[in-house]
């Protein structure tokens, strides 16, 4: 008991220490968990690139959106838990902890075993929904066969690495994390080049980092910080269900609105890819690359965001809104900074990162070139997007929240993508994404401004005086 008396007011510290030092402390381990995240998928299209070609990279690229409907039920789990815990600790409610977060382990269990079975029940529906063609099929069934088979770990460690930084351990969050992809970077080239498996191997590799990163996840859970596990914490509860659905729907469609943008775009360039003079299969493979570089950014953006949720929703749970809100304001500086870098590098050398994925002809250079500067030329602004989304979602504000995911990807980018397809063809279609991120940006501005009036005038009902009573 002593010790979770010592986590809670280790807890505490989130209401006193300087901001900036304790954003550096939470958000380092979490850029890195979430950078080795997306370097997941990533490293397998370098080595299958590499070895396989534009074909294999096509592949993976019709087997991701899969893998990122895991992530985003994942995180509808563990982020929502996660943010519970924090807010349930700002206001020493710590009945609430250890049930918010047994419900989010059995939650994550549930999803990623029910996620496998789905998957392999209906594997060619799901290859066609994702826009496969008919020279990368047999890549993408090769590839799907393994990686379905260690969706459970995926869901597991994805979702409840949340919790451990909520429960404050980021640096073991980003250790179970960074083990898996060490793993998987290790048995890449030795499944892949040495024992000559192909695109099988690299999946193999995948798998087999998944689970040494879940199995450590797991281990975590035997004593965290500030709660302990009871009979009760695993008895599902439909109040707390409810609550964890909506601090977590914020990032289930952040992660969903990726899928829905990457099989709309697959399937507009399947139709519209044949029309022009670079075919469908490299528009499909260099989208695939250009979504997983975009996936690296936004890895930056979103751990900074995530590292801030903890002191965002434990102050905000406190009643200490200008700590809360001095909290937003870091993340969001470096998160301009972030995006700015981007932006530059995009813009001015698209090439240096084209290249580290093989290299094939003049036309397939071209199309990455135009996808680079286009389609990723308002990064500055989605990583502000992102950030507020996750303020918001932090702070127990879910509706606002979750307009501001959808209003990017689902409000502005796919409705943008299929018209500008229809008229200017598989180029037009990339001036969509630096469109929505202009109107998604103004629209964050306003739902800040809009959370910032609302809580300044609880602060000023907070300080005012009250009137003393008239004697007659």
């Amino acid at each position: 008991m002593s010790n979770i008396v010592a986590g809670q007011e280790e807890n505490a510290r989130l209401a006193k220490e300087p901001i900036g030092r304790l954003l550096l402390q939470f958000s380092i381990p979490c850029v890195l968990s979430m950078l080795v995240s997306a370097l997941y998928n990533i490293v397998d299209q370098i080595f299958i690139g590499r070895s396989v070609g534009y074909l294999g990279n096509a592949a993976t690229n019709v087997v991701y959106p899969f893998t990122v409907v895991a992530l985003a039920l994942a995180l509808l789990a563990g982020d929502g838990s996660a943010a519970l815990l924090s807010l349930s600790l700002g206001r020493s409610d710590y009945d609430i902890c250890h049930k918010c977060i047994g419900n989010g382990i059995v939650l994550s269990a549930g999803i990623g075993i029910l996620l496998m079975a789905v998957g392999l029940c209906f594997t060619d529906s799901i290859l066609t929904l994702f826009g496969v063609t008919e020279a990368s099929y047999s890549y993408a069934r090769e590839y799907i066969d393994v990686i379905l088979l260690g969706i459970p770990f995926y869901v597991f460690t994805s979702g409840m690495n949340a919790a451990i930084r909520a429960d404050g351990a980021p640096g073991y969050s980003m250790f179970a994390t960074v083990l898996g992809a060490v793993i998987n970077l290790i048995l890449d080239p030795v499944a892949i080049f040495l024992l000559d498996m192909g695109i099988r191997g690299a999946a193999i590799a995948t798998v087999i980092g998944q689970a040494a990163s879940c199995f450590v996840t797991l281990l975590y859970f035997r004593r965290p910080k500030s709660f302990r596990f009871q009979k009760s914490s695993f008895c599902f509860s439909g109040r707390l269900v409810r609550q964890i659905a909506q601090l977590g729907i914020s990032s289930f469609i952040t992660q969903i609105a990726i899928v829905i943008i990457i099989s709309v775009s697959n399937n507009t360039i399947v139709n519209y890819g044949p029309q022009s003079i670079y075919g469908a299969d490299i528009p499909l493979s260099v989208i695939g690359i250009v979504m997983k570089v975009f996936g690296i950014v936004i890895a930056f953006a979103v751990g900074i965001a995530v590292g801030g949720q903890p002191i965002a929703g434990y102050n905000y749970g406190a009643k200490k809104y200008h700590r809360a809100f001095l909290t937003y304001r870091w993340v969001v500086v470096s998160d301009v900074l972030v995006g700015a870098v981007a932006m530059l590098l995009f813009e001015c050398c698209p090439q240096v990162i084209i290249r580290i994925f093989g290299s094939e002809n003049d036309l397939y250079h071209e199309f990455a070139n135009l996808c680079f500067r286009i389609f990723l030329g308002g990064i500055l602004l989605c990583c502000v997007q992102k950030a507020s989304s996750i303020f918001l979602q932090s702070i127990g504000k879910p509706v606002k929240a979750t307009l501001l995911s959808l209003s990017r990807d689902v409000f502005f980018l796919v409705p943008g993508v299929v018209l500008l397809s229809r008229f200017f063809g598989v180029t037009g279609m990339l001036w969509a994404a630096p469109i929505a991120d202009v109107l998604s940006f103004f629209l964050t501005l306003v739902l800040l401004a809009l959370e910032y009036r609302s809580v300044r005038n609880q602060m000023e009902e907070h300080v005012r005086p009250r009137k003393e009573p008239q004697q007659n």
